[in-house]
Protein backbone atom coordinates (compact mmCIF):
# COMPACT_ATOMS: atom_id res chain seq x y z
CA UNK A 1 0.00 0.00 0.00
CA UNK A 2 1.21 3.11 -1.34
CA UNK A 3 0.73 5.99 1.46
CA UNK A 4 2.59 8.60 0.09
CA UNK A 5 0.16 8.48 -3.39
CA UNK A 6 -2.96 8.31 -0.88
CA UNK A 7 -1.79 11.52 0.83
CA UNK A 8 -0.95 13.45 -2.29
CA UNK A 9 -4.65 12.94 -3.67
CA UNK A 10 -5.88 13.64 -0.40
CA UNK A 11 -3.93 16.47 -0.25
CA UNK A 12 -4.88 17.44 -3.95
CA UNK A 13 -8.87 16.52 -3.05
CA UNK A 14 -8.57 18.39 -0.17
CA UNK A 15 -10.98 21.00 -1.67
CA UNK A 16 -13.71 18.84 -3.39
CA UNK A 17 -13.75 16.85 0.04
CA UNK A 18 -14.33 19.55 2.11
CA UNK A 19 -17.19 20.94 -0.74
CA UNK A 20 -18.94 17.28 -0.26
CA UNK A 21 -19.06 17.27 3.06
CA UNK A 22 -20.51 20.69 3.08
CA UNK A 23 -23.31 19.49 0.20
CA UNK A 24 -23.63 16.75 2.52
CA UNK A 25 -24.66 18.53 5.69
CA UNK A 26 -27.79 19.76 3.96
CA UNK A 27 -28.63 15.81 4.13
CA UNK A 28 -30.62 13.76 6.84
CA UNK A 29 -28.24 12.43 9.67
CA UNK A 30 -29.58 8.81 9.01
CA UNK A 31 -28.48 9.16 5.05
CA UNK A 32 -25.48 10.21 5.52
CA UNK A 33 -24.81 7.64 8.35
CA UNK A 34 -25.99 5.14 6.00
CA UNK A 35 -23.53 6.44 3.23
CA UNK A 36 -19.95 5.94 5.54
CA UNK A 37 -21.67 2.85 6.93
CA UNK A 38 -22.08 1.41 3.70
CA UNK A 39 -18.59 2.86 2.33
CA UNK A 40 -16.91 1.82 5.70
CA UNK A 41 -17.97 -1.73 5.29
CA UNK A 42 -17.10 -2.11 1.82
CA UNK A 43 -13.50 -0.56 1.98
CA UNK A 44 -12.77 -2.07 5.03
CA UNK A 45 -13.23 -5.63 3.27
CA UNK A 46 -10.68 -4.67 0.74
CA UNK A 47 -7.90 -2.95 2.98
CA UNK A 48 -5.75 -4.74 5.49
CA UNK A 49 -5.02 -2.49 8.01
CA UNK A 50 -1.34 -4.28 8.97
CA UNK A 51 -0.45 -3.04 5.49
CA UNK A 52 -0.34 0.17 6.13
CA UNK A 53 -0.42 1.34 10.22
CA UNK A 54 0.05 4.94 9.34
CA UNK A 55 -2.59 6.18 12.20
CA UNK A 56 -0.41 4.54 14.87
CA UNK A 57 2.89 5.62 13.63
CA UNK A 58 1.98 9.62 12.80
CA UNK A 59 -1.22 10.34 14.91
CA UNK A 60 -1.90 9.63 18.76
CA UNK A 61 -5.08 8.70 20.43
CA UNK A 62 -6.67 10.53 23.22
CA UNK A 63 -6.78 8.49 26.91
CA UNK A 64 -9.81 8.68 29.06
CA UNK A 65 -8.75 7.85 32.62
CA UNK A 66 -11.00 4.46 31.75
CA UNK A 67 -8.06 3.73 28.62
CA UNK A 68 -5.27 4.48 31.04
CA UNK A 69 -6.48 2.07 34.20
CA UNK A 70 -7.37 -0.77 31.27
CA UNK A 71 -3.60 -0.35 30.01
CA UNK A 72 -1.93 0.01 32.79
CA UNK A 73 -3.12 -2.85 34.95
CA UNK A 74 -2.68 -5.01 31.57
CA UNK A 75 1.09 -3.51 30.78
CA UNK A 76 1.23 -4.65 35.31
CA UNK A 77 1.62 -0.84 35.28
CA UNK A 78 0.06 1.47 38.29
CA UNK A 79 -1.44 4.29 36.45
CA UNK A 80 0.76 6.71 37.23
CA UNK A 81 3.67 4.90 36.49
CA UNK A 82 1.93 4.27 32.57
CA UNK A 83 0.95 8.60 32.53
CA UNK A 84 4.61 8.81 33.42
CA UNK A 85 6.38 6.26 31.05
CA UNK A 86 3.84 7.26 27.64
CA UNK A 87 2.19 10.06 27.99
CA UNK A 88 1.97 13.54 28.62
CA UNK A 89 -0.90 16.17 28.63
CA UNK A 90 -1.24 18.04 25.06
CA UNK A 91 -2.32 21.80 24.79
CA UNK A 92 -6.11 20.97 25.36
CA UNK A 93 -5.61 19.29 28.38
CA UNK A 94 -6.04 15.61 26.87
CA UNK A 95 -3.64 12.89 27.65
CA UNK A 96 -1.89 11.91 24.41
CA UNK A 97 1.16 9.62 23.87
CA UNK A 98 4.64 11.84 24.80
CA UNK A 99 6.17 10.78 20.99
CA UNK A 100 5.37 8.85 18.12
CA UNK A 101 5.09 6.58 16.76
CA UNK A 102 2.67 5.06 19.26
CA UNK A 103 5.09 2.41 21.83
CA UNK A 104 2.97 0.03 21.01
CA UNK A 105 2.93 -0.94 17.69
CA UNK A 106 5.55 -3.61 15.87
CA UNK A 107 7.49 -3.58 12.37
CA UNK A 108 4.37 -5.53 10.99
CA UNK A 109 2.11 -2.90 12.53
CA UNK A 110 0.62 -5.34 15.39
CA UNK A 111 -0.42 -3.38 18.32
CA UNK A 112 0.59 -5.12 21.36
CA UNK A 113 -2.12 -3.86 23.71
CA UNK A 114 -4.70 -4.48 21.29
CA UNK A 115 -6.74 -6.33 23.15
CA UNK A 116 -7.17 -3.30 25.50
CA UNK A 117 -5.98 -0.60 23.26
CA UNK A 118 -7.75 2.90 23.78
CA UNK A 119 -11.37 3.20 22.64
CA UNK A 120 -9.88 5.98 20.17
CA UNK A 121 -7.85 3.45 18.62
CA UNK A 122 -10.57 0.67 18.83
CA UNK A 123 -13.46 3.57 16.45
CA UNK A 124 -10.54 4.55 14.25
CA UNK A 125 -10.89 6.05 11.67
CA UNK A 126 -14.43 6.99 13.48
CA UNK A 127 -16.61 6.06 10.00
CA UNK A 128 -19.14 3.90 11.04
CA UNK A 129 -20.44 5.82 13.85
CA UNK A 130 -24.14 7.76 14.09
CA UNK A 131 -23.77 11.30 13.76
CA UNK A 132 -21.20 11.01 11.39
CA UNK A 133 -21.49 14.75 10.10
CA UNK A 134 -20.18 15.61 14.16
CA UNK A 135 -17.11 13.90 12.87
CA UNK A 136 -16.47 15.81 9.49
CA UNK A 137 -13.54 17.98 10.60
CA UNK A 138 -11.59 14.90 12.11
CA UNK A 139 -12.85 13.19 8.73
CA UNK A 140 -10.95 15.97 6.82
CA UNK A 141 -7.69 15.10 8.67
CA UNK A 142 -7.94 11.47 8.45
CA UNK A 143 -8.04 11.53 4.83
CA UNK A 144 -4.61 12.60 4.56
CA UNK A 145 -3.89 10.01 7.16
CA UNK A 146 -6.28 6.65 6.48
CA UNK A 147 -5.88 5.43 2.97
CA UNK A 148 -9.16 3.48 4.01
CA UNK A 149 -11.01 7.33 4.48
CA UNK A 150 -9.33 8.21 1.10
CA UNK A 151 -11.72 5.29 -0.51
CA UNK A 152 -14.47 6.20 1.37
CA UNK A 153 -14.63 9.77 0.35
CA UNK A 154 -13.97 8.43 -3.11
CA UNK A 155 -16.64 6.11 -3.30
CA UNK A 156 -19.20 8.67 -1.49
CA UNK A 157 -18.35 11.17 -3.98
CA UNK A 158 -18.78 9.14 -6.92
CA UNK A 159 -22.03 7.97 -5.52
CA UNK A 160 -23.18 11.56 -5.18
CA UNK A 161 -21.59 13.39 -8.24
CA UNK A 162 -23.73 10.09 -9.99
CA UNK A 163 -26.85 11.65 -9.07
Amino acid sequence: MNIAFYQAQAKANRKRYKKLLQQLKRKKDNYIDGLFRAAHHAVFEQIDCLQCGNCCKTTGPLFTQKDIVRIAKHLKLSPGAFVEKYLCIDEDGDYVFRQLPCAFIDAENYCAIYEVRPKACSQYPHTDRAKQVQVFPLTIKNVEICPAVYRMLEQIAEQIERK
